[in-house]
């Protein structure tokens, strides 16, 4: 599984260095952080509401579909933020087994 996001992490930071007509990854850079991060919160959106979909018609096609897109634009936002794929999976890694209220709990409260 690791492997696709290892690619993509590949691709996504190639297209850094790209010409803005040159691809859609590329284009977005050149757009900067807020057109991405605006992307991000299209996808999010777009999934939440294929989901309810799925919910009522039983047919997760489209949330499958909406959830990659989703994936591949915060994909696009850690790679413009200096960040790879593998710091999620390590992240979520160190949460496995843990019980989803003791790790909140010991995140930093903010003010």
């Amino acid at each position: 599984m690791s492997d696709t996001l290892t690619r993509l992490a590949e691709v996504l930071e190639a297209r850094k260095g790209a010409a803005p007509d040159s691809s859609y990854v590329a284009s977005l850079y050149h757009k900067g952080l807020n057109k991405i991060l605006e992307k991000v919160g299209e996808e999010s959106i777009e999934t939440i509401l294929a989901a309810k979909d799925a919910a009522i018609n039983g047919d997760c096609s489209d949330l499958i579909y909406e959830t990659a897109d989703l994936w591949f634009h915060s994909l696009i936002m850690l790679a413009a933020l200096g960040q790879h794929p593998q710091a999620v999976l390590d992240e979520l890694d160190r949460r496995f087994g843990l019980s989803g209220h003791v790790e909140k709990a010991a995140r930093p409260t903010s003010d």
